[in-house]
């Protein structure tokens, strides 16, 4: 009887283990992997299960500053992929909440022609001397015009942010402008990035359009509980465009990027985009806008030691692809570090009769609503309009490990008219701090800001994506 009873078990657990599906394996040896690194307690075990509970596929803890004022995101997030023989699918699903009742959830996937074997330019020989031979066979001949592989990408995402300010249109609104509000804003959409060229004078080109197609849907709200007025009791829908309502967005963007690598030190990051908001019930909102940004890195000990990994291929709570363990944290004799230079020029279009919704200008001052610092030491979406014009310069080296000293300056003006843009009456600030990249965990910077007439700031920021993960649909 007792053999009877254990051959059973022994043949019904083969039966179970035959029958676990993909994901339900993934999650199974992912709890192995939790239960083997978290099982002793201890100093020198905590940086291995720290890396297991926010960085294993395919759930973890998903952790993220949420923009600014809007406090520290925490939550969960879902990562699952699949392979097949010329393309890669893979699925993020991801929600966080912070202190302030504010919270970000959304689903993306990532679709990457993947094909087997690559592409090759077809080159006919010759022979030596003038007069080529036609009759040789052609051989496929690489030379670097092999591009990396296209990303499709879908998203549907939602944010409601309790806490944003707005101060006035315009380089000249003072403090006593300040005014606060609250806001949800849902994002539908797809993008792709379709590499084009690499040149084989350089080391790497990486030439690549850019394309997208979003719905964007606003809804604003007032918020009477704050130390500072709510935006209705100061402004109207003529001082603040789009307050009286916000209709549907139906935006549509072209662009390119091309990054090219200059021997083992030099690499330049160069973007353009034009994109169209075509507000669906009202044309008074309906706008243009394109932005051309120019950032150049010098890396102090060569490129292939402190450039980051190319992000495309990671959905935004990955740090590696086809769920591979990321990255180590840095070993303590590791020496990195960088210049940069950026130059940013963003313009509005639109007609005499409609004008830029405000909760779609982007800003200048501390920290803007998709995390990007800029003009530091004044507050928080200080400066606000259709059109903007930014300079930033920076150094950032490895101190010991994982951590990093880095300092900015940033010169910075915006606009309402295009024709005032130009470098008279820039706003200036500097800002200096630490960094923390620790492998695939997000990067944190804490920052201390001054120089500016307002006073200074301190900033603290953890990157909304783990180290490698592509970044969110942008909300301005």
């Amino acid at each position: 009887m007792r053999r009877s009873l254990l051959l059973a078990l022994c043949l019904a657990s083969t039966f179970a283990a035959s029958q676990e599906g993909m994901l339900h394996a993934e999650f199974r040896r992912e709890a192995e992997r939790a239960s083997d690194a978290c099982k002793d307690f201890g100093f020198k075990t905590v940086p291995g299960c720290a890396i297991e509970v926010f960085t294993d596929t395919p759930v973890h803890i998903a952790v993220g500053s949420l923009p600014a004022q809007n406090g520290f995101g925490l939550g969960g997030a879902l990562v699952v992929d699949k392979n097949t023989k010329n393309w890669r699918f893979a699925w993020d699903v991801d929600a966080v909440g912070s202190t302030n009742a504010s919270w970000r959830a959304g689903g993306y996937m990532k679709i990457i022609h993947t094909p087997s074997e690559p592409v090759h330019i077809i080159m006919p020989v010759q022979a030596p001397g003038k007069n080529p031979q036609p009759t040789k066979p052609a051989k496929k001949t690489p030379i670097n015009l092999v591009h990396p592989y296209t990303v499709f990408n879908l998203y549907a995402q939602s944010i409601s942010l309790n806490k944003l300010y707005f101060f006035g249109l315009g380089n000249d609104s003072t403090l006593a402008g300040q005014s606060v509000f609250g806001m949800t804003q849902t994002v539908v959409g797809g993008s792709v990035i379709k590499p084009i060229y690499e040149w084989p004078a350089i080391s790497k080109l990486n030439l690549a359009w850019l394309g997208e197609v979003n719905g964007r849907f606003v809804n604003l709200r007032g918020d009477e509980g704050q130390s500072v007025p709510s935006i209705e009791t100061l402004y109207t829908n003529a001082t603040a465009p789009g307050l009286s309502s916000q209709p549907g967005f139906l935006q549509l963007g072209e662009g390119f990027r091309v990054e090219p690598v200059f021997g083992d030190h030099l690499q330049l990051n160069y973007s353009g985009s034009f994109q169209q908001f075509f507000a669906l019930s009202s044309s008074t909102n309906s706008f243009l806008r394109w932005t051309a940004d120019l950032n150049h890195v010098f890396y102090l000990y060569g490129y292939t030691q402190s450039a980051p990994k190319n992000t495309d291929s990671n959905g935004p709570d990955e740090c590696a692809p086809n769920q591979a363990k990321c990255p180590p944290i840095p070993h303590s004799r590791n020496l990195n570090g960088s210049i940069g230079v950026r130059f940013l020029l963003s313009e509005s279009i639109n007609s005499a009769t409609s004008a830029v919704p405000f909760y779609f200008q982007q800003t200048l001052g501390g920290s803007d609503i998709d995390g990007a610092m800029a003009l530091g030491s004044y507050q928080d979406y200080r400066f606000r309009a259709p059109n903007l014009l930014l300079l930033q310069e920076s150094f950032e080296h490895s101190i010991w490990g994982p951590f990093g000293l880095k300092f900015m300056t940033d010169e910075g003006r915006v606009a309402s008219r295009r024709g005032d843009l130009g470098f008279d009456h820039l706003k200036h600030s500097f800002a200096a701090g630490l960094t923390l990249r620790a492998g695939g965990f997000p990067m944190v910077s804490l920052m201390f800001a001054w120089g500016g007439p307002e006073g200074h700031h301190n900033i603290f920021n953890m990157n909304t994506s783990l180290l490698g993960g592509s970044a969110r649909p942008p909300l301005d």
